[in-house]
């Protein structure tokens, strides 16, 4: 049974090392303030959209569809977060790069096909947490 594997003293000492390095991350509370800033850009361009957050370990942390917003951003939104975040550049600077000739043509093949490469999404750091984020 695992429980009582992990539960051995030696494998105890593995988890704690491994615990020991806290890894950077953004709160709920900072997606949230950061959904609603890009809720308020999205208002102000008057367009309707998606909006993801990921965290440092590229996982969906916040994320909404305005009313009316395509229901086909919404993965676009949550895949772009992803891209800014993997390659910690804005989407629309990896589009440049992705075109035949550049050093990274053909990326938003990779990844499974969750590479994203058009504008609306980039890197956002707050207090030494990282996260991508999508406005």
């Amino acid at each position: 049974m695992i429980c009582r594997r992990l539960a051995s003293a030696d494998h105890l000492q593995k988890l704690e090392f491994v615990m020991s390095f806290p890894i950077p991350t953004i709160l709920l509370s900072d997606a949230r303030r950061m959904i609603e800033r890009s809720i308020a850009a999205a208002r102000a361009l008057d367009v309707l959209c998606s909006i993801a957050v990921v965290d440092s370990s590229r996982h969906l942390l916040s994320f909404i569809r305005q009313d009316g917003a395509l229901a086909g951003s919404a993965v676009l939104a949550i895949d772009k977060a992803f891209t800014a975040h993997i390659f910690n550049n804005r989407t629309d600077a990896l589009n440049a790069l992705a075109q035949p000739g550049p050093e990274l043509y053909g990326i938003q093949h990779s990844h499974g096909g969750r590479v994203v490469v058009f504008g609306g999404a980039f890197p956002s750091g707050s207090k030494g947490r990282r996260s991508a984020q999508l406005a």
